[in-house]
């Protein structure tokens, strides 16, 4: 757990990728779960048991007014992009908004 809130806190996105032994994005751990599982003993467990899993995703063809959508409708603030199960990327509405994309 420790090794992912430090991850999560240097990046800035808000969230941190999780991913199995093959590289393939298992779940995502986000400010929300953070909130959702505040707990004194938070720290000792277990980031598998915190996360989301089925986390949303978007493939990097993707236009980026369709990502923005997409954000939008599934009211998510961040996005991994993934290739053959493999995180490629993450994309943070901000983005799409400092480039303009509306």
């Amino acid at each position: 757990m420790s090794d992912a809130l430090i991850e999560m806190t240097t990046k800035g996105f808000g969230c941190v990728g999780i991913t199995d032994a093959k590289g393939r994005l298992a779940g995502i751990f986000t400010d929300g779960d953070l909130r959702r599982h505040m707990s004194s003993d938070l720290t000792t467990k277990p980031v598998v048991d915190v996360m989301t899993t089925g986390a949303k995703t978007l493939h990097p063809d993707i236009l980026a007014s369709e990502a923005l959508h997409f954000m939008n409708e599934n009211k998510i603030t961040n996005v991994f992009v993934v290739a053959d199960e493999k995180p490629v990327g993450v994309l943070h509405i901000h983005d799409c908004l400092r480039a303009g994309v509306a």
